[in-house]
């Protein structure tokens, strides 16, 4: 319930593509193995296709969790930021960490601090995260507060990501009224 489906389903409708998001969810909206969904960009000298999924957040079915994210290029780490979810949110950094051991050090990672925008709760700070892990290891590393609800920081979390898989290109997507 951080907001990773919500965040992906954002994403998708700022490029006019809302129903392209494939779901399996529970009778209470909770994702059930992953969401998927697929985008696609074309510049002039470069085609850039995207295998979006968000992997389901629930413990019960958290062994599906490795196969949705078998071999991926960069991870948009969706925690809720409200201080009391801290420990739960260590908790799946910490199965995700062990999920690709050593190599989680070089996979591209942006943490979305999700749910920023609520007003009346004490929220995580980016140092409450960074000092329950080893900061200096990771290459690829960024934080970035969201609201899923209304989107915001969630085109500038997927900017990041593709810039630090493809920094080459310098690209930044951008939504056109």
């Amino acid at each position: 319930m951080s907001g990773k489906t919500t965040s992906l389903k954002y994403l998708f409708s700022l490029f006019g593509k809302e129903g392209d998001v494939e779901s399996i969810e529970s009778t209470v909206g909770c994702t059930l193995f992953f969401d998927f969904g697929v985008l696609q960009f074309k510049g002039i000298e470069w085609e850039l296709k995207f295998l979006l999924y968000s992997a389901t957040g629930q413990d019960f079915y958290a062994s599906t969790r490795p196969a949705t994210l078998k071999g991926v290029d960069g991870i948009i780490f969706v925690m809720d930021a409200q201080s009391k979810y801290l420990e739960r949110n260590m908790r799946s950094w910490n199965e995700l960490k062990n999920m690709f051991s050593n190599d989680i050090f070089n996979i591209s990672i942006v943490v979305a601090l999700n749910k920023y925008d609520l007003e009346e709760v004490e929220k995580i700070k980016e140092e409450d995260f960074m000092s329950y892990i080893d900061i200096e290891k990771y290459q690829y590393l960024s934080f970035r507060k969201t609201s899923a609800k209304d989107g915001k920081g969630v085109l500038e979390s997927f900017n990041k990501i593709v810039n630090f898989i493809f920094p080459q290109l310098e690209l930044n997507f951008s939504v056109v009224s």
